[in-house]
């Protein structure tokens, strides 16, 4: 049962633990980092005898196949949250470069430097791999870090943070530097936000619900992550077959991560040399069409689109399409509906495709490719926190790097301001 004061306690513990984990060299970390991913694979059969228990209540429960499946872990999803780690291990040590340095008049240096954020609350739904991913890149960014999973996978989130916090301390993590709430009321999620001076940031992954609720009630800094209404737009000039590849792989190939298409935009000129052929691959993915009055007239099963489609996030196996008289009126509709995540065209024009990316504000724009690849791994940036739809401090893909802030400083030898 929830008691007010008991997430205080651990942010506390785990403040006083970031100052000693921002001060370990880049080999400690490393070694901290490889004996977790020994720890997660020795510890497999608790932590998918704890995930099978959260499997059967989400199917008692009555949640949906996509959200099951992000909730599921196996041999090799454990196998895979590993190698992510180790991969992490290996990446360059984020903390400590220095970005600039110069000597003034006056003869004071200034340098600037990367430094550890601090300690840095994250909140997230249902994938228990987050937990490993966002331990990893805390452990080797300097932070301390406070987790708060859904109440869907409370069970395996704590298997997988337990395998790793004592993996990491026979290795040198310092005590508390990691720390798992397992309280699944959302008065937690309440008091999390509110610390103001114990917590540095709180970074939210999940769903629009989720996000909204920390944004609008944190009293602490926010990273915003996305929500994910993600479009491709296949213009006049589009190859067809590529673009119902493209299409297809946007949609079907993970439709519960952020990084799918949620709606289909297809310009009026190419429409019936494309649509039947994209049906067709849709129908085949058993992907469930919500369509405009124009795309109606290509399937007859097509549902009718309301305003509240266009600006839904299904992460499931549904999409809405919608036919365009131009560009123009695509990018309109991006700017209305979209959650600057992750946007597409397909097109062979390249003065339609630069201008596509020019004007459609999104932390990701793509020409001729899946908005599946919004992903740190695919980025080359190794495992990722959350990918940031705001502006401030970070954009897209968040990892190491953004981890991170800067710090001055300055040396001199006696001088004072006049």
């Amino acid at each position: 049962m929830y008691e007010q004061g008991m997430v205080r306690m651990q942010a506390e513990g785990a403040k006083e633990a970031s100052v000693t984990l921002g001060l370990l060299c880049a080999d400690v970390k490393n070694k901290i980092l490889l004996a977790m991913a020994e720890g997660l694979m020795a510890e497999e059969r608790a932590i998918l005898a704890a995930n099978a228990t959260d499997m059967e209540n989400g199917r008692q429960g009555g949640l949906k196949d996509s959200f099951l499946d992000r909730l599921l872990l196996t041999h090799e999803r454990l196998a895979q949250m590993a190698e992510g780690i180790r991969q992490v291990a290996d990446l360059e040590d984020p903390v400590g470069k220095v970005l600039s340095g110069r000597t003034l008049s006056n003869g004071l240096t200034i340098t600037k430097v990367t430094v550890p954020l601090g300690l840095i609350g994250i909140i997230y739904e249902a994938r228990p791999n987050v937990t490993a991913d966002a331990i990893a890149l805390c452990v080797k960014s300097g932070n301390a870090v406070i987790l708060k999973g859904g109440r869907e996978a409370l069970h395996s989130n704590k298997a997988v943070s337990d395998a790793l916090i004592a993996a990491g301390r026979k290795a040198g993590l310092p005590e508390g530097a990691v720390q798992f709430i397992n309280i699944p009321e959302r008065e937690a999620v309440t008091e999390l936000i509110h610390l103001d001076g114990l917590v540095d940031v709180v970074i939210p992954r999940g769903g629009a619900g989720l996000i909204r609720t920390v944004v609008s009630g944190a009293s602490v800094p926010v990273i915003e992550t996305g929500s994910g209404v993600c479009h491709t737009y296949v213009d006049k000039k589009a190859d067809v077959a590529m673009a119902v590849s493209i299409a297809l792989n946007a949609k079907v190939n993970r439709p519960s991560t952020c990084n799918s298409m949620e709606t289909l935009l297809v310009h009026k000129e190419i429409a019936d040399a494309f649509m039947p052929a994209m049906v067709k691959a849709y129908q085949k993915a058993h992907v469930t069409m919500i369509g405009d009055d124009r795309a109606l007239a290509y399937e007859k099963g097509m549902i009718p689109a309301t305003d509240e489609d266009w600006a839904t996030e299904y992460n499931d196996l549904r999409l809405s399409i919608r036919i365009v008289d131009s560009m123009e009126e695509a990018v309109a509709h991006i700017r209305r509906y979209g959650t600057g995540h992750s946007e597409a065209i397909v097109t062979d024009d390249y003065e339609t495709a630069r201008r596509f990316q020019q004007v459609v504000d999104a932390a990701c724009v793509y020409v001729n490719a899946s908005t599946r690849f919004t992903d740190g791994f695919q980025f080359g940036f190794g495992a990722e926190i959350g990918i940031s739809t705001q502006k401030l401090h970070a954009r897209g893909p968040m990892a190491l790097p953004e981890l991170t802030t800067t710090k001055y400083l300055i040396c001199g030898n006696g001088q004072i301001r006049s």
